[in-house]
């Protein structure tokens, strides 16, 4: 059994590992709500994009270059969305071994895989596996900018309209909520317009479309001048900058949740050991003092005899 010099010294220590958990717990509670509002402001952006491109995915017969997969597929792209710093429970696990499965059925179906990471967790991640980054973005994840997501989209849209990528995938986590993240994995190119078109719906877009009074299965219309597929070219590029934009702050309300959440079952925990060590220094200390009378007593009966 420890003596109570090394329980004092262990509840110390934990009782300090408590104080920096519910110390990072607060300062991630407070970025919480300035990560929420920043993918508040940016989502009517993102909600009207996408709706303006299911619009025109209805009328099917668009064929914008980005739309259009390669006939022979051997290049894929994945794009890794995690945290610069640890401590925040399996966002940044969960993210990885997505990505690395995601590199796995593409190798299997014989296609090369390249990556390009947004955290120096993905970045260590890949390294360490021997897997050098085509592109690699430090220090992002508490302030994405949007000069990164157009570096990004740059990179991304000219090599696949050049044929040296085939197909590209975004693996990021989702702030469902305060209280849960959600691992997403997405394709991004080629872009497909069906993917913006809800099964069941009416499109209604900005009040412009309406249903058509003579026959109200039928959605209304709009017309694109000079066309739809020269629309699609100029939107494309908008809309990819932007979505990447958008799962960057998503990505980053969710590291923040998820920190903060880590940090409140470490501190929860730190409280359960520190109760535990509490109760067994006073079993030692009170087994210590109860040894002692009996040495007393026992010391004054001899005496006596």
């Amino acid at each position: 059994m420890p003596n109570l010099h090394d329980i004092e010294r262990r509840i110390k220590s934990v009782e300090s590992t408590k104080q920096v958990t519910h110390t990072m717990q607060m300062v991630a509670a407070a970025k919480i709500r300035r990560a929420q509002l920043r993918v508040e402001a940016a989502t009517p952006f993102a909600r009207a994009m996408e709706e303006l491109l299911g619009n025109i995915g209805r009328m099917g017969s668009c064929a914008a270059p980005l739309t259009k997969p390669h006939d022979e597929e051997k290049t894929a792209l994945i794009i890794a969305m995690v945290s610069d710093r640890g401590l925040a429970g399996g966002f940044n696990s969960s993210i990885l071994r997505r990505a690395e499965r995601i590199m796995k059925e593409c190798q299997a179906e014989g296609k090369n895989v390249t990556v390009i990471t947004c955290g120096k967790k993905a970045i260590a991640y890949f390294q360490y596996r021997g897997i050098e980054p085509v592109l690699a973005f430090r220090d992002l994840s508490a302030d994405p900018r949007v000069e990164e997501a157009e570096t990004i989209t740059d990179y991304i849209i000219n090599n696949y309209l050049e044929g040296n990528i085939d197909e590209v995938h975004v693996v990021y986590n989702h702030a469902k909520n305060a209280a849960e993240q959600v691992p997403i994995e997405r394709q991004l190119l080629p872009v497909d317009l069906s993917y913006f078109v809800p099964d069941g719906e009416l499109f209604k877009f900005g009040g412009i479309m309406e249903p058509d009074a003579d026959n109200p299965d039928l959605p209304g219309s709009i017309e694109y001048e000079p066309g739809e597929e020269e629309v699609l070219d100029h939107l494309l590029p908008e809309y990819m900058a932007g979505c990447l934009y958008y799962l960057l702050i998503d990505s980053a309300a969710a590291e923040q949740a998820a920190r903060r959440n880590a940090m409140k079952n470490a501190t929860d925990n730190a409280n359960e050991m520190i109760e535990t060590l509490n109760r067994l220094y006073n079993r030692v200390r009170q087994g210590a003092i109860t040894t002692e009378i009996n040495e007393i007593v026992g010391g004054a009966a001899a005496l006596e005899d």
